[in-house]
């Protein structure tokens, strides 16, 4: 969450914990994904929204209303709020998060494409007419857009991000060894072997889950080759996404992109070897973003800080 000359104020994960019983929030952000997996029965920690859509409209407006209360929001300041949505999201999608955001206390809400605000963070000429290509790799949803002239000229979408893939490590240990582990267990695998791509000194994690035949808790060794099968399919579909913006990109923004090169945003980015598979695919240079996790917000607080002059990036309709 950035605020106007304030810069990032807030940085959590989107999760909340509620008592679902009485329906009271117990806690958000890094307080709340510490207790996924590890709640009695009548606590839930829910993400409120799942492959860039909202799931749950009243969870989500909660959760808004408590980010804006931590920003120091109160009942007289109702502030104009610019929400970062994926570009894939339908009218429907779009004005509900515009909704969510009026009923949790915003005067007014905007929102703009992820791919934009991460090319703005990211400090790209996005308004010369010069072929811009960003990769970001959200949570729930990966983007793939060129941009040229302060426009998106060529995008590819899909619902696939690093939840899928933290679904296929569980998935995986699930089948291969018969053992069941929560979702954090699975990032955490991914964090500490994942890989889309071979790398030197590769070592091997241990990884304690619940056998689910005895029941009782079990300890296994899992490799980086095996991790990167696991995630294989998720992995493709990113690479086969930037494929094919490139083959929807002009001539003449291509021959840019040559010299450009293509930009990895978003925590998924952050994958190891992830940048070395897109380049060997696609025979163009690949960097990592400096601030991959933040790009997409100081985008967007770019954005706030000149909000009149750059509102025509914000998203119409709605």
């Amino acid at each position: 969450m950035y605020a106007r000359a304030r810069g990032i104020v807030l940085n959590e994960p989107t999760v909340i914990a509620l008592n679902s019983q009485t329906h009271d929030v117990l806690a958000m952000g890094q307080e709340a994904w510490h207790m996924i997996g590890r709640t009695p029965g009548y606590i839930v920690a829910v993400r409120p929204l799942r492959q860039g859509a909202i799931t749950d409209f009243e969870i989500t407006q909660r959760m808004i209303r408590l980010l804006l209360q931590r920003a120091g929001l109160s009942r007289f300041h109702r502030p104009r709020v610019l929400i970062c949505v994926p570009s894939a999201i339908t009218e429907v999608e779009r004005r509900a998060v515009k909704e969510a955001a009026r009923q949790a206390g915003a005067a007014e809400a905007q929102l703009i494409e992820q791919p934009m605000a991460a090319a703005i963070g990211a400090g790209l000429p996005i308004h010369e007419p010069l072929g811009n290509m960003v990769v970001d790799v959200g949570g729930g949803t990966t983007e793939v857009a060129v941009i040229s002239l302060g426009g998106i000229v060529a995008l590819q979408a899909i619902r696939v991000g690093s939840f899928d893939i933290d679904a296929s490590i569980q998935t995986y240990v699930r089948r291969e060894y018969g053992i069941a582990i929560g979702e954090r267990t699975a990032e955490e695998i991914k964090l500490a072997i994942g890989s889309a791509y071979p790398t030197e000194d590769e070592v091997k994690a241990e990884v304690r889950g619940r056998d689910l035949m005895s029941g009782l808790p079990k300890t296994v060794i899992l490799s980086p080759e095996e991790v990167r099968g696991a995630i294989e399919e998720q992995v493709r579909a990113i690479v086969d996404a930037v494929v094919q913006c490139l083959g929807q990109a002009p001539p003449e923004l291509a021959q840019d992109l040559i010299m450009q090169g293509i930009n990895l945003v978003g925590g998924g980015g952050m994958l190891r070897g992830l940048e070395r598979r897109i380049s060997e695919e696609t025979q163009l240079p690949v960097h990592l973003v400096d601030a991959p996790l933040e790009c997409v917000v100081l985008g967007a607080g770019k954005c706030l800080e000149a909000f009149e002059s750059l509102r025509v990036l914000f998203m119409q309709g709605g």
